[in-house]
């Protein structure tokens, strides 16, 4: 019999609240950032590269890269101790709340739910030609290991592709009575994908009827966590998201929940 005198839990680790950046050793601050300034590359360009680290909460600071960027631009990478230090107790996330499914229970939820296929409708809009988010969600060679949309029996897809207007979007996903529209924002250069966003969110609310507009979801690296709701859109997903999460998403929030079957007296 084992001696249970011997036998130790293994002590949990405890996640400090307030932490710092780590570099070298643990709780040095260290960082590294980079950015553009536009200026030639000179010492005069290097010393505001400074100042503005500096004036970042880096302190001591140093460049250790600059490169010129044509006649009137230069890149930086600054290194350096940062004064600023993180409380976690005011750290926000959006937790998912949904179960991930596997295929085949996306397939059986959809079936029993909605007795038809649900139909998604997806596109790149505005002037954005950059198809690889959405098509990494819906075309069956799908993204990280996982079949895109396309692979769900369940599931009708409907990819519009890059570039389309909103009216055209609305359009389409009247005609093909859209359970959920899908947009991929990847260009976000002055706040593009917050114009489109939100000039498609109102599109939608005044073409359709109160409490029958699709779901509308948003994609890309740029949006902000927990900005679904300013934005006007149902949800927000953004880098790494893999199809089956975008799938087991639209079974929570499209599908009626399967109603437990009586038991024989």
């Amino acid at each position: 019999m084992t001696n249970r005198k011997h036998l130790r839990e293994t002590p949990r680790k405890v996640t400090p609240q307030i932490v710092r950046p780590y570099g070298d050793t643990t709780g040095d601050g260290m960082v590294q950032m980079s950015f553009t300034l536009p200026l030639p590359h000179d010492k005069r360009a290097e010393g505001a590269a400074l100042q503005l680290a500096k004036k970042m909460g880096m302190d001591p600071a140093l460049v250790v890269h600059a490169k010129p960027i044509g006649p009137d631009f230069t890149f930086f990478v600054v290194y350096g101790s940062s004064n600023h230090l993180v409380d976690l107790s005011q750290v926000h996330v959006q937790e998912r709340e949904f179960p991930l499914l596997t295929p085949k229970e996306v397939n059986v939820a959809v079936k029993r739910g909605l007795r038809r296929p649900l139909v998604v409708v997806g596109a790149c809009i505005g002037t954005d030609a950059h198809t690889v988010g959405i098509d990494a969600i819906l075309n069956i060679k799908g993204f990280a290991g996982e079949k895109g949309l396309e692979y769900y029996s369940e599931i009708t897809v409907v990819n519009l592709g890059a570039q389309v207007l909103v009216p055209e979007l609305v359009a389409k996903a009247r005609a093909a009575h859209a359970d959920a529209v899908l947009v991929s924002q990847v260009v976000t250069q002055k706040d593009a994908h917050i114009h489109n966003v939100s000039q498609m969110t109102a599109a939608f609310r005044e073409a359709y009827p109160a409490g029958k507009v699709p779901l509308l979801v948003a994609g890309g690296p740029r949006f902000e966590d927990g900005s679904a709701e300013r934005l006007g859109v149902d949800r927000i997903f953004g880098r790494g998201t893999t199809p089956g999460e975008v799938a087991s998403y639209l079974v929570h929030a499209i599908v009626p929940p399967a109603t437990p079957r009586k038991k024989a007296s």
